[in-house]
């Protein structure tokens, strides 16, 4: 464990140095904060478009409507924006050679890759919890507070999708070469997971639910019963992602 926590230590510290950590908390932030104010300001920007031949009668905007945004903008750029974030996870330390010197002083190679998704997870997480604080408060500033059904479940069904980002992000910097060559593996895996969403129709088993049933499930028009069992598959693709990810770590040359 010694050497987990103190590898983690310069993981974190790294992403400080790199402006990482300010990237994400900055953005999360602004996300946080925006998110209830665009719900509020929507039917006045919408009430200046004038369509010849057309009214259009936009709805007094909720509670609910504020965190619609929020999930909307985390899940298409907030999604984006992680994943260009942390592109380089491991690969950049492999064709840098970085990782030469403390492996041949007995580091872990299971070490590094738990190391980094922690890390990584870690500030993940922070980022998310700021952004849910801002748009809290902001929310309920903004908006006359209500009982949404399954909030915290939708919440976290989009951190979730993130922590499965990053294992994905991991075993493919961990296969691939190149500097940016996971984070393109990374985009087409999502591209597969899209199209059987869309064209296949598996559902039930796809992760891809995590962050485009949200909005569903807090009106009511989802099944919390799936998304739920997704959420499970989702955590198990995550432990596998993990579990490849350090056996070809262990056999892959330096």
């Amino acid at each position: 464990m010694n050497g987990f926590t103190a590898f983690l230590i310069k993981e974190l510290l790294e992403h400080v140095r790199n402006y990482k950590v300010l990237i994400l908390l900055s953005v999360s932030a602004i996300f946080g904060m925006m998110s209830p104010l665009t719900a509020k300001m929507m039917p006045d920007i919408l009430a200046n478009v004038k369509v010849e031949g057309m009214v259009l009668k936009i709805p007094e905007p909720t509670f609910i409507d504020a965190f619609v945004q929020f999930f909307n903008n985390f899940s298409q750029m907030g999604m984006a924006i992680l994943l260009l974030v942390f592109g380089g996870l491991l690969s950049q330390d492999l064709a840098k050679g970085t990782l030469i010197i403390p492996l041949s002083k007995g580091l872990s190679r299971y070490t590094v890759i738990l190391a980094k998704y922690a890390a990584a997870l870690i500030l993940w997480t922070l980022s998310y919890v700021l952004a849910i604080t801002i748009h809290y408060g902001y929310t309920l500033y903004l908006f006359k507070p209500i009982s949404v059904e399954h909030l915290f479940f939708s919440l976290f069904c989009l951190w979730l999708f993130g922590a499965f980002l990053l294992a994905v992000l991991l075993i493919a910097s961990v296969i691939t070469r190149g500097t940016y060559g996971g984070l393109f593996v990374t985009a087409a895996g999502l591209g597969i997971l899209l199209i059987c969403q869309t064209i296949f129709r598996m559902d039930k088993f796809n992760p891809l639910k995590l962050v485009s049933e949200n909005v569903a499930l807090l009106a009511g028009k989802a099944e919390f019963d799936q998304l739920l069992n997704i959420a499970w598959i989702t955590g198990a693709l995550i432990l596998a992602a993990l579990i490849l990810a350090m056996a070809v770590f262990k056999k892959k040359s330096i």
